[in-house]
């Protein structure tokens, strides 16, 4: 798996994803647990979704 999320994409996907989660305890809702889908790409730096259309957020040194 090569990075394509780079540090700004991680950054963005870790603060949505904690507000999801946050939204999730605080309404007591299980849809929060849907950020965990904005967490593991943050932290793996790798988005299957990104693949297909070639894209990627990194920087060419990264």
């Amino acid at each position: 798996m090569k990075c394509n999320v780079g540090k700004t994409d991680r950054i963005i996907r870790v603060i949505i994803g904690l507000a999801i989660i946050w939204a999730g305890f605080y309404y007591e809702n299980w849809w929060g647990a849907l950020g965990i889908v904005f967490l593991i790409p943050a932290a793996l730096g790798y988005c299957p979704l990104y693949v297909p259309f070639k894209f990627s957020t990194c920087r060419k040194d990264d």
